[in-house]
């Protein structure tokens, strides 16, 4: 998809088609009419050249010199999973590779846009050392990174887009080729709602002709309303179930490593959530934040996600109901403990609009489930039954949890 958007913004890249079988990545290869071939495995992570297919020693990023070479490749790669640094040892599914011409750059160079609250808005960046990882080249070289801030309302200016050819140390043609390479990124940048674009290298070959070698795209996800287009070319296959569930209800959801699955109202508490879960020695399992317009629906569907988590041994619900109805959160938690069959502990801590009539709601349907209004005992709850779950799972063991009746109050 980088590939095409550059294209079609009229930055320059090699010649490429988009398998989805051998046979056709064949087909492909034979139409480039040359014997510098690439395959490259079209999965979202990072690290594919230095990454190895499970079961292969095939790497993600593997050059070919014949047809046949391209046809036994593609077998090897489509329909797999790639492990890289960034996947983890589970992997990521190859459902197609791009086949394209290898080049062979002289010089390599980096450029992006991106973001950046450091300045209050978009900046351009580039640096004479491409190919690498940027954060490497700014940790032991800082100035080796040029950064331009961009005014939004101004947008990138050709003085701007001189001064970026100038950076690179390039000259003449090479020069006007690498000015206009920043201006349509730019462009493209703001008419695609991207947060990212990065092109690492932005190359010149031995023929002095300039290329995009590759490219990392990151869109805002609020302006799926008007890139309907662009966000209808997601390919799910290479996101986590849970998070390709979560979006059909308008949940943030986030897979972590932990074993304590984690509902919040608001990212902010649900970051400071995660943060004291970590500090009484815990590990959070997710992100996953309701926001301020759930409904008893979507709490249900968070709590069926979460409990499609084999690693979950205990679930920490913080809620500070402000926009959020203490009460909507207790009505989905109990349809959802009627719904499945939750065999670990939770933990509520509840406080704000309508907590009383939540609380009562729980009480009445008779649930096993903690109540803790005070935010440091919720956390440090959830820590010690999580570690008690794990140590009976660890010994095959079952448990049980009943709650004690609340003490009468005495007269």
């Amino acid at each position: 998809m980088a590939y095409t958007l550059l294209k079609k913004a009229g930055i320059p890249t090699p010649p490429f088609w988009v398998a989805k079988t051998s046979d056709e990545a064949a087909t492909l290869a034979k139409n480039l009419d040359t014997k510098d071939l690439v395959l490259k495995a079209q999965v979202l992570a990072g690290g594919r050249g230095k990454g190895h297919f499970k079961c292969s020693n095939v790497n993600g990023v593997v050059m070919c010199d014949t047809i046949q070479q391209v046809k036994e490749l593609t077998d090897n790669m489509i329909g797999k999973e790639l492990v890289t640094k960034q996947t983890g040892p589970i992997g990521k599914i190859c459902n197609s590779v791009m086949v394209t011409t290898r080049m062979f750059p002289r010089k390599e160079y980096y450029m992006a846009v991106m973001l950046e609250r450091t300045f209050d808005g978009p900046v351009i960046i580039v640096s004479k050392q491409g190919g690498v990882n940027i954060e490497d080249v700014a940790a032991t070289n800082p100035e080796a990174v040029v950064y331009v801030p961009i005014d939004v309302k101004k947008g990138l200016t050709p003085e701007q887009a001189n001064n970026i050819a100038d950076k690179l140390g390039l000259v003449g043609d090479s020069k006007e080729i690498a000015s206009l390479v920043a201006s349509n990124l730019y462009d493209l940048f703001v008419e695609k709602d991207a947060l990212l674009l990065e092109i690492n290298p932005f190359a010149e070959d031995i023929c002095g002709e300039y290329y995009a070698l590759d490219c990392k795209c990151t869109f805002d996800d609020s302006a799926d309303f008007r890139q309907k287009e662009l966000f209808a070319l997601k390919d799910t296959t290479q996101m986590d179930p849970k998070e390709v569930e979560a979006e059909k209800y308008n949940l943030n959801y986030i897979t972590l490593d932990g074993n304590i699955g984690c509902m919040v109202n608001g990212a902010g508490l649900a970051m400071a959530t995660m943060d004291i879960i970590k500090l009484y020695g815990g590990m959070p399992a997710n992100f996953l934040d309701v926001g301020g317009t759930a409904t008893v629906e979507t709490v249900t569907e968070g709590f069926k996600i979460l409990s499609t988590d084999p690693n979950v041994e205990a679930i920490l619900v913080n809620i500070f109901g402000g926009i959020m109805r203490c009460d909507i959160i207790a009505q989905g938690i109990i349809d959802a403990v009627k719904q499945l069959n939750l065999n670990v502990p939770i933990i509520t801590r509840l406080q704000g609009t309508n907590v009383d009539k939540a609380k009562q709601l729980i009480l009445d349907a008779k649930l096993k489930v903690i109540s803790v209004d005070d935010f440091v005992q919720a956390a440090q709850t959830s820590v010690k039954l999580a570690l008690m779950m794990n140590i009976a799972k660890s010994s095959d063991l079952d448990i049980t949890f009943s709650t004690k009746p609340p003490k009468k109050k005495s007269k």
